[in-house]
């Protein structure tokens, strides 16, 4: 089992920046790709960035590259999310997850609770 805890949710203005974190506890977190997903209201959940096991890899939905840059550090057992020029349609509860491949929810064994993140125009 892995317990994944968000942290860095919030209000902020258009072209603003934010940072998540999540930290793991539980089995190792190294063995595992780190991704991150977010779901609107009325929306489906959906795929932002992911995150080889040992950060050499990342992976971005378009709609954030170039803008959000995920990294892990796995002495912390930690992913982060930096957010940057963030739009109001970026706001939404982004969840953290954890899985052997964690670009699509089927692939993710381990979800977060979530931390809302608002962006006001």
């Amino acid at each position: 089992q892995v317990h994944l805890v968000e942290s860095g949710g919030g209000l902020v203005q258009a072209g603003g920046s934010l940072r998540l974190s999540c930290a793991a506890s539980g089995r190792t977190f190294s063995n595992y790709a780190m991704g991150w997903f977010r779901q609107a209201p009325g929306k489906e959940r959906e795929f932002v960035a992911a995150v080889s096991w040992n950060g050499s890899s990342t992976y971005y939905a378009e709609f954030v590259k170039g803008r959000f840059t995920i990294s892990r550090d796995n002495a912390k057992n930690t992913v982060y999310l930096q957010m940057n020029s963030l739009k109001p349609e970026d706001t939404a509860v982004y969840y953290c997850a954890a899985g052997g491949l964690v670009t699509y929810t089927p692939g993710v064994h381990y979800w977060g609770k979530g931390t809302l993140v608002t962006i006001s125009s």
